[in-house]
């Protein structure tokens, strides 16, 4: 069953017309995880906190992810195409913290080490993936990243989650 909400003239609202807090509040009904997306850059180590990411197809394996088009860090983990993405556990939100601020040293303090394919790989993480970035594409606000994946590992562990504007655990 589908359920339409119609504005005051009785029509549906285009999506310029909602309001962005209305709007936040709906979406953040859908749970997600989150990751660290991360890289090495000749600068050192860069990285931000991301919820939308997700498996795009086994064959050949693909995720992606999005970040906020004009991101600092997302412009220097863009420009060197390896990706590493780190699915943090439910004991690791003060670092989804950290890499989610602006204008700091994310990884002073973060204990990592570098993947196979030289990405930060943080410690701590239930997952680690590492791959390339194939395609990148803009969309509003956020670019899309289409990364093909060739390392994979885990670890027991609950997953970091987020739930209406806020990190939570599975309980």
């Amino acid at each position: 069953m589908y359920i339409t909400v119609l504005n005051r003239t009785g029509k549906v609202p285009s999506v310029s017309s909602l309001e962005i807090a209305h709007y936040k509040e709906v979406i953040g009904h859908y749970v997600t995880g989150i990751v660290v997306v991360s890289a090495r850059t000749s600068e050192g180590p860069v990285g931000f906190t991301c919820q939308s990411f997700g498996s795009l197809s086994l064959d050949p394996i693909l995720v992606s992810f999005s970040a906020n088009a004009n991101g600092h860090s997302w412009s220097k983990v863009r420009d060197v195409k390896t990706v590493g993405i780190n699915i943090l556990s439910s004991l690791q939100e003060p670092v989804a913290r950290v890499f989610a601020t602006t204008g700091i040293d994310k990884f002073e303090g973060i204990r990592w080490e570098p993947g196979p394919n030289g990405t930060p790989l943080l410690e701590g993480a239930v997952a680690h993936l590492e791959g390339e970035i194939l395609s990148c594409s803009t969309h509003g606000d956020h670019d899309i990243a289409v990364v093909q994946i060739n390392y994979v590992a885990s670890q027991p562990g609950d997953p970091l989650i987020y739930y209406r504007g806020g990190f939570d655990v599975l309980q």
